[in-house]
Order: structure tokens, then sequence, then C-alpha cells
């Protein structure tokens, strides 16, 4: 299957620190399809071989495993292409329709890696151009919008050019092999459905934790926030993925149907439970790592007094007899004690225990990152004493251990899923659309708010107030327990 894939934003961070490396890969591993084409698009002016040179400097600093020889970036960079173009002016989509139809590749994949208030531009402009056909699809990268009525436009504009299968709305912790293994858990093995409901389970914890503070990204990030940058997209889309019921196939529409449905069940929030229910917070200066961090404010580009948050930690419910009364807990942050993605599913303990020693619940433990792996945490006899005396024990898969060959980096599942126009791992505009409806009470109280976000050091896991958060339910971070 031969394809175009194009890049706007071709010299930006996101394509030359994310995407290229996932597409060489895919490349590496022979899983990229033959005869393809890859066009960065920039306003720069570059010829091909001068922008092949750029991506070469640039992947000296990526991770050595994922670092091309020269033999193979030289073979590898022949698929590399490069045309200047000013987004706003209809000649040069021509050009781009002309450079296209050159050899009429079977797919035609236009990846935005733009700011996203280009995108109704990019997308006007490629329908006005005669680009758009159906065999084209589009890509669209976070964050799409910055609140329930910008990403309601933005779908509009996306309508009015695209079909819905056409445009890949893209949240790359969807492609992580561990997430993928969700459905797999769930509905690949009859061992935990029976369990995967209130009378079993008495919480579940999602945990999207960051070492690393804003960097060089702080203007950016000051527009943006804790809330939009995580919680809106990935947390809630994990959220889905483990609460949502049994699709009726594995069609991507059977899939997104029933993720729409625990969005919509989820319990909407008034400023009264907000403040209840919901901490912001803010890093401070501290250390990470035995290495001190300055504080938020002191980041380069931070606006002097900035109330933005670093941090959030919230409580919800899930309104359906399947959850009803179960809390979920979503936590995410910068500047934090580790770099550390997990889903924790806490049982009930036993009704009635009969054996002395420990008494702890049994965890259910999917780690995302650093690592990608299951935890299934259990009790059992120590052995040797007349009392049998119960110990904490583990059972766990290493999904790199497990799997060692066939590992796949969650951009490059999604970028193959693209060209194949696989659906099933991308986000349906109603889907984001509801995701932002159910955070928009938020971001209204915290703008009728005049305390800000609460400090916490960095290096630590966050305000006190987030532990006082689970705390209340008689539960406690998993680091905590």
């Amino acid at each position: 299957m031969s394809f175009d894939l194009v890049f706007f934003g071709g010299t930006g961070d996101l394509t030359w620190r994310k995407l290229l490396p996932a597409l060489f890969q895919a490349w590496r591993h022979h899983k990229l399809p033959e005869g393809g084409r890859i066009l960065a698009v920039a306003r720069d002016e570059r010829s091909d071989d001068e922008y092949r040179a750029f991506v070469r400097e640039r992947f000296a600093a990526v991770d050595s495993s994922k670092r091309p020889n020269e033999a193979e970036f030289d073979e590898f960079a022949q698929l590399l292409h490069y045309r200047r173009m000013d987004l706003s002016r209809p000649e040069d989509y021509t050009g781009l329709k002309a450079w296209l139809a050159e050899r009429g590749a079977d797919t035609a994949l236009m990846y935005l890696a733009t700011s996203p208030y280009l995108f109704p531009v990019i997308c006007e402009q490629l329908g006005a151009a005669g680009i758009v056909g159906p065999h084209v699809r589009i890509v669209l990268e976070k964050p799409l919008g910055h609140d329930l009525a910008s990403a309601q436009q933005i779908n509009r504009v996306v309508r009015s050019v695209f079909d819905e299968r056409q445009a890949l709305r893209i949240d790359h912790y969807l492609g992580k092999p561990a997430v993928q293994n969700l459905m797999a858990l769930r509905f690949g093995n009859a061992l935990f459905e029976p369990l995967w409901r209130r009378e079993w389970i008495a919480n579940i914890q999602i945990t999207l934790a960051e070492s690393l503070g804003v960097g060089t990204r702080g203007d950016y990030y000051d527009r943006t926030g804790a809330l939009r940058d995580m919680i809106q997209n990935h947390a809630l889309q994990l959220l889905t993925m483990i609460a949502m019921e049994p699709p009726s196939s594995s069609a991507a529409d059977a899939i997104r149907d029933e993720k729409l449905k625990v969005l919509r069940s989820l319990r909407p929030f008034t400023p009264e439970t907000v403040a209840r229910d919901v901490v912001r917070g803010q890093y401070r200066a501290g250390s990470v790592a035995g290495q001190a961090v300055p504080g938020y404010l002191d980041e380069v580009k931070v606006p002097a007094g900035s109330r933005c948050e670093t941090f959030v930690a919230l409580r919800t419910e899930i309104q359906n007899w399947r959850w009803a009364g179960v809390p979920f807990y979503l936590r995410t942050g910068k500047r934090l004690a580790g770099q550390d993605a997990h889903i924790v599913v806490n049982f009930r303990e036993v009704p009635h225990p009969i054996f002395p020693g420990t008494r702890r619940a049994n965890r259910l433990v999917i780690k995302l990152q650093p690592e990608d792996g299951l935890e299934l945490h259990l009790l059992a006899a120590t052995g040797g004493s007349r009392d049998e005396l119960l110990s904490p024990v583990s059972l766990d898969l290493d999904f790199d251990r497990a799997f060692p060959s066939e590992r796949v980096g969650a951009y490059e599942r999604l970028l193959l899923d693209a060209i194949a126009g696989r659906l099933n791992l991308f986000v349906r505009s109603d889907e984001q659309e509801q995701a932002w409806r159910w955070v928009e009470p938020v971001l209204d109280a915290w703008n009728n708010d005049p305390t800000g976000p609460r400090p916490y050091a960095a290096g630590s896991w966050g305000p006190a107030a987030a532990s006082a958060l689970v705390a209340r339910d008689g539960c406690a971070w998993a680091e905590e327990q």
C-alpha cells in the first residue's frame, strides 16, 4: 500500500522528537508499508537535503536504542521530503495538491502537528484546494481546543471538510501496550469480568505523574494547565477504558460508543463539589532525584504571579449500576516524586477474615510508565507456624520480558494505524466534546476562586490535600499504602 504522510509543523518539536523517530522504528521493524513518502511542511526555506540534515542532527538526541546508525539513516532519509508553505496562502496548497498528484498514492495522511488555532485554517484550505477525497485522512493532535466552545468550533470546521471516519483525533496514551491490554485483560479473559463491578471493587485510582517541570514551554503550559493538558484527554480516556461495558464487537464505533456512555455517566461537577472533590496545586522550589529545581513561578516564560495549576487530584463517580458508589480518583502533576503512570484497581477486603496477620485487600496495578506491565497483589500463607500468617505477595507480568520482539511504541502503533485507517485507538468528536463538557465546570469554578492553587514542594507527591481527598473515604494513594 503506497502512502503519502504530510506533517504540518514539520520542523516543530513534536515532529522531530516523537513522530519521525516513531516512523523510523516502524521502518526499522519492517512494519512501515512499502511505497511511502514523508513530507514535512513549514515556513522556512529548505531543500530536501537540508531538511534531512536537520533531522539527522536532531536524531542525535533520541534514545540510543532508537537512534539510527549512519547507514540506516541514509536509507530512511530517502523517504523524507520538504516543502515550504505559508498555511494561510491558497496557492501553497495548490502546490501541495500537485505534489500529492505526482503518483496518486493509495492513502494520503495529513498530520496536524501545529498549534490548534491553525487546525480550522488548514482544514478549510485543504478543502478549498480540492485535496480532500475518500483516500485522504487527517490526524489532529491534542489539545483540541481550549474549552468546549473552541473544541466544537474546530470539530464543525473539520466535519465541513472531512467525514468523521477520516478525522483521527490522537491520544498517544491509547497507543501504549498496557492500555491496549486493558481490552484484552477485561474482554479476552473470563477471570476478572465477574469481579469488575461495585460489589468487589472498592475504588480505582489513575495516576499520571511527571518528575519534569515545564522546561522552556512555560508560556504554552501557562495557557493550558494540568487539567486541560492531562485530565481532559489522557486520564479520562483511561477511565473510559477501565470502566466501559463490554462492547458488542471490536469494531471502532462499538468501542467508542461504550466509552461515550461512561463519559455521559460521570457525576457532573457543581461549584460546591469542585471545592470539595478537586485539589489543584502549583509546584514550588524543591529537590528531584537529588537535584535542586526551581518553582513554577521561577521557570522560563512563566508570567509573574501565575495561578496556573501544575497538579490536579479529583474524586468522581460513575452513575450506573456497575459502578454506583465506587470512587474514581484521578491525579496528575509536574515535578512530582517520580515519573510514574499507573492504574490501581483496589478490591474490597474479604467479608470475614479468618487468618491472623496482614489484612490487606487485593490490588491490580496496571503499569503504563516507565515500564509496561501488570501486578496482582495477593495474600499468601507464610507457613512454618501453627497459626497460618498471611503476608503480601505479587504476581508480576513485565510486557517487555514477555514479548521482547513484539514491542511497539505508542506513536509507532498509532501512526501505523492511521496509515492503515484503523480507528479503534482514536477519539471520536462526541467523546472529545463530552470530556470538555465534564471538565468545564471545574475551570469555571477556578476562575471564580480567588485562593488559587495550593503550593507543593517539587519532589513530593503534591499538596497534602490530595491525600486528605482519598482519606475521607478511608483510602490512600498507592505510594502511601
